[in-house]
């Protein structure tokens, strides 16, 4: 089973940060590999979406149930997809009013040997990133700190 954890300190709040990571729609806009998202279900506690990742001609989709715990973090479980096991975690803990630490956590195994061989690399690009790319996105939307 893969698992991999990333974190960052960034002077954006907590509430910031979970909103940039809960635009799951947005993903295709900024986030390497992924060529569609789509929203299937959002509410106050939870949102379900679907992801399509694809690179060098491999594609791979998948749906998440992500428990929301505003502002501190949201909890996603796998709820179609090529995976036996997937699960994960964004924390944001804050620091300051205006600062906080980002951490993201996956651990995931294929159902397929041979899916997992073609799309693992895929997904664990993916997840190394995912912190950094949210970083970069949080300059977009929120401008440069000092």
């Amino acid at each position: 089973m893969a698992q991999i954890e990333r974190s960052a300190l960034v002077m954006y709040s907590a509430e910031q940060m979970f909103d940039l990571v809960n635009d799951v729609a947005s993903y295709p806009q900024f986030l390497p590999g992924c060529r569609a998202a789509e929203v299937l279900y959002s509410d106050e506690d939870t949102l379900e979406a679907r992801l399509e990742l694809a690179r060098a001609g491999l594609r791979q989709s998948f749906v998440t149930r992500n428990q929301l715990r505003r502002p501190e973090g949201m909890t996603l479980t796998l709820v179609e997809g090529p995976f036996a096991d997937f699960s994960g975690e964004w924390r944001f803990t804050p620091l300051a009013p205006d600062a906080c630490k980002v951490t993201f956590s996956l651990e995931f195994s294929f159902k397929s040997r041979l899916v997992g061989a073609a799309a693992g690399k895929l997904l664990s690009d993916l997840a190394n990133q995912m912190v950094d790319v949210m970083c970069v996105r949080a300059e977009q939307i929120y401008g440069k700190t000092p």
